[in-house]
């Protein structure tokens, strides 16, 4: 698959069609463990500018452009006959993913990460969309620091479900760290670092509309939501962001 870098981050140039055909293949494969990210703005800024997150991102196979500056930077640098729509926003390939698996029965579903209450309601409301989709398995870690056997209980309750669609929740940048550091020892199939989208599909916390996020400023929206918690993040990196992509325009230039 064809990919550009924004910031140094390699971004897949791609639609959900292109990247639920790739995850697809290689989740039949069963011969290795696979690492995808839906990447936005903080993502790209963080492994730009931090040195041990660039090291966990280059062991993702596949890095999709989630938000719509990656988009637009993205399409600055290709010709207009590949110039992409729309991103490829993690929660809906989520929901696309679990779609295109129905009647499938060599395609299986782990959610992994989140308290039992959301993993409770994220797997009602998956079942009840897409009844035909197999969920196999689901596990909520302990919440703060992990026991020594945490890990390898984990592959054992994916092993014991037969999953090899794999989505983790743990939220950035821990479930990206966890997923490139075990990489080499983690059952076969596909990872997913899916941030936020076990929150927005259990129903726990309300996406942007859709004019909001073809927009670019699903940030805002968040922001709003959730002040405390996110304004350190949205200030930081998204400045971090604005601030590479003109320096390396300039520097192109």
């Amino acid at each position: 698959m064809k990919t550009v870098r924004v910031i140094g981050l390699p971004l897949a140039c791609t639609d959900y069609q292109g990247a639920v055909t790739w995850i697809f293949e290689k989740a039949r494969c069963g011969s290795q463990a696979y690492a995808v990210e839906a990447a936005n703005t903080h993502v790209a800024a963080m492994s730009r500018h931090e040195r041990s997150f660039r090291a966990t991102m280059e062991r993702f196979d596949l890095i999709v452009p989630d938000g719509m500056p990656l988009v637009w930077s993205l399409n600055l640098q290709l010709p207009e006959s590949d110039q992409l729509e729309d991103r490829v926003y993690g929660p809906t390939l989520m929901l696309e993913t679990i779609k295109a698996s129905e009647r499938h029965d060599d395609l299986k579903h782990f959610l992994l990460g989140g308290k039992e209450s959301t993993l409770e309601s994220l797997q009602t409301n998956l079942d009840e969309q897409f009844p035909e989709a197999t969920i196999a398995g689901s596990y909520s870690p302990p919440f703060g620091e992990w026991p020594e056997d945490e890990f390898e209980r984990i592959c054992a309750k994916i092993v014991e479900s037969g999953a090899n669609l794999i989505w983790v929740g743990l939220g950035c940048p821990k479930q990206e760290d966890w997923i490139a550091r075990h990489k080499d020892r983690l059952p076969a199939g596909v990872y997913f670092g899916i941030g936020a989208a076990f929150a927005f599909h259990a129903g726990e916390v309300s996406q942007a509309p859709a004019v909001i996020q073809k927009a670019g400023l699903e940030w805002a929206y968040r922001l709003a939501a959730e002040p405390r918690r996110l304004f350190k993040r949205y200030l930081v990196h998204n400045s971090l962001f604005v601030w590479y992509s003109l320096w390396d325009h300039a520097r192109a230039r």
